[in-house]
């Protein structure tokens, strides 16, 4: 596992050893992530939900985010990315928050630009996730949900829509969007 681009490029990271929630995102689905939203990355805010490793974020602050909240309930995966966070230089922008996804979500005060979501599978962790997590995020901001390609998830939750869905194997990437209400008739 290791940053595919931007100012921490080909460090390698760890992972979580012996846990069974914890699936790294393949090379491939994060390029494929990262490509989705390549132009909207610089200087924003960036929540990784379910940080596992932490690779998401730190992916988003290799290319230019401006700060990343990395958010995981497993004591074990927070010592993890402390610890890749150190080792790509970007413990000024990292904030390591160690409570479950929904205390955290009800307790933030930030709102995000981008929230990076890739739970443990088979759990409808992303299901319980997205009514909470829409009311912290910027109107223009995007939600991207890794899941296996047997998750259905909801096409609208709230204001927000499902835009595009991306399947890489047994891999899908779905991106949501708030609905900008063009071409409501009202």
């Amino acid at each position: 596992m290791r940053v595919i681009t931007g100012m921490a490029r080909g460090r390698k990271l760890i992972t979580v050893e012996g846990a069974d929630l914890v699936r790294p995102t393949t090379d491939r689905v994060k390029e494929a992530i990262f490509n989705a939203i390549q132009f909207e990355i610089e200087g924003r805010t960036v929540l990784d939900l379910f940080a596992g490793s932490g690779q998401l974020g730190i992916e988003a602050l290799s290319r230019g985010a401006a700060e990343c909240y990395f958010a995981d309930s497993a004591a074990q995966s927070i010592n993890v990315v402390r610890q890749n966070v150190e080792h790509t230089g970007f413990t000024e922008q990292s904030h390591i928050v160690n409570m479950p996804f929904s205390a955290f979500l009800k307790s933030a005060k930030t709102k995000f630009d981008i929230a990076l979501l890739d739970p443990p599978y088979e759990r409808k962790l992303i299901q319980k996730a997205l009514p909470l997590l829409i009311e912290k995020m910027n109107d223009s901001g995007v939600i991207l949900c890794e899941h296996e390609k047997e998750c259905v998830l909801p096409h609208n939750v709230g204001e927000w829509e499902l835009v595009k869905l991306l399947k890489h194997g047994g891999t899908s990437v779905s991106i949501y969007r708030k609905n900008s209400g063009e071409g409501d008739d009202e």
